[in-house]
């Protein structure tokens, strides 16, 4: 996967006035979750826009509130590739993934984001593109193939992900289907459901007519 260089600022103003003049500004409100988690009660420094989260049994997690800009998130959101984000912030590099990103529901701008900061010892879950490769024995039968999923989600540490999922079709036949249950990548785990059809080869009108002919020859 390949990385992409960020910077961020801290956010330590909240407010709904202070988030207006912030995309006013053109800039992105978000936050940098699953950072570190620490034993409470807490007798450490916290830095500029980081905030403690109780998460049970006397445990927190830190998480930040962090200022992005349109124009420096541009190309790491507007593009079909994956990328890991390090993120230059309160003068440390951070390592992070995108998670969840909310768009204005009539302009294009993003509204807000938000981070994942990843560690190379702790598995995460993300989304990969799927690229076929191959030549499926139901299209040279006349069939018609079709990609259902466009992505599958992935667990695995974030320096094992890569930056697409190549399947090989060229044994899919004609009407038949390949779900995620049968596909096995090294190092990674597939999360979504094992019957998902990910791609298939579906029968043409073509294809029906020469199956016909076939059988009543």
């Amino acid at each position: 996967m390949k990385t992409f260089q960020l910077n961020a600022e801290p956010r330590t103003d909240l407010g709904k006035k202070a988030t207006k003049a912030l995309r006013a500004e053109g800039k992105i409100p978000a936050v940098l979750n699953g950072g570190k988690i620490v034993d409470l009660p807490f007798s450490g420094t916290l830095a500029a826009g980081e905030k403690l989260v109780e998460i049970g049994n006397n445990k927190g997690i830190i998480t930040t509130d962090i200022v992005l800009t349109q124009e420096g998130v541009r190309k790491l959101v507007y593009t079909p590739e994956i990328f890991a984000i390090e993120l230059e912030l309160n003068g440390e590099k951070r390592m992070a993934v995108m998670k969840d990103i909310q768009f204005h529901p009539v302009k294009d701008n993003i509204l807000h984001m938000d981070l994942l900061e990843v560690f190379p010892e702790k598995p995460v879950v993300m989304e990969v593109p799927v690229k076929l490769e191959g030549h499926a024995e139901g299209v040279k039968a006349g069939g018609k193939l079709s990609l259902s999923m466009k992505k599958l989600k992935v667990k695995a540490v974030y320096t094992e992900i890569p930056e697409r999922l190549v399947i090989n079709v060229d044994h899919l036949g004609l009407g038949k289907t390949m779900q995620v249950g049968e596909l096995h990548f090294e190092g990674l785990e597939l999360v979504n459901a094992k019957n998902a059809v990910v791609c298939a080869v579906q029968l043409t009108r073509a294809a029906r007519g020469a199956m016909a002919a076939a059988a009543n020859s």
